[in-house]
């Protein structure tokens, strides 16, 4: 189970702060698949980085009662002048996961080739995104924090994703950000609305795709 009580988050905006979340609470349980929906600037990636981790709130308290997953796509916890194979073996060894095997996984998925003995300072976005996504799953999670930036590479490259992500895992808790509403539909049994700061949990899919459609 994932709490989220009483959640306050702004940031910096020159001389202003801006507030992107006020008092937010959630409860995610084991084996949901929660939809984030909002508009552009409405805080989905900022909750998926607040319940990773990545960032902390202002005020409040965020209970994980079960392992989570980086958010997917997101490259920040790379060491840019390390090689795509030094990142995954360091992710080995803070997870105590065999290298070797670990390594084949993330040769086979992301299919970058020779790039993985070149710094990923010198990868693209995308290619940042596909190590990221491998090494996500070549751990295994309780729970994976998906955001919308992981849909990178060819529509072979996608369908591996879709496949190894929602068929292979169709046990696990996940939490999308997405704007995709086909996806929401097909993978999602739960979305939460995210607007002007407070969140609103729908059990209804078609319920709240067709109010986020008309925010």
């Amino acid at each position: 189970m994932i709490i989220c009580s009483d959640i306050e988050k702004s940031y910096s905006h020159g001389s202003r702060r801006k507030k992107v979340f006020s008092g937010l609470n959630l409860v995610i349980e084991k084996g949901e698949r929660v939809a984030l929906l909002g508009r552009n600037g409405a805080g989905k990636s900022t909750l998926i980085k607040l319940i990773g981790g990545v960032e902390m709130p202002n005020s409040g308290k965020i209970t994980r009662n079960m392992s989570i997953s980086w958010p997917l796509g997101f490259a920040g916890g790379f060491q840019g002048s390390l090689t795509g194979y030094d990142n995954t073996r360091f992710i080995s060894r803070i997870y105590q996961r065999d290298y070797v095997t670990i390594r084949q996984f993330v040769e086979d998925f992301t299919e970058l080739g020779k790039q993985l003995k070149m710094p990923v300072k010198t990868y693209s976005s995308g290619m940042r995104a596909r190590l990221a996504f491998a090494l996500s799953l070549a751990i295994e999670f309780d729970c994976y924090l998906i955001d919308e930036i992981i849909l990178v590479g060819d529509q072979n490259f996608q369908r591996k994703c879709n496949e190894e992500m929602f068929l292979k895992r169709n046990d696990r808790a996940m939490i999308i950000a997405s704007h995709q509403t086909e996806l929401i539909r097909d993978f999602c049994n739960k979305a939460i609305i995210l607007h002007h700061g407070e969140a609103t949990v729908y059990d209804d899919i078609d319920l709240a795709i067709d109010r986020y459609t008309n925010l």
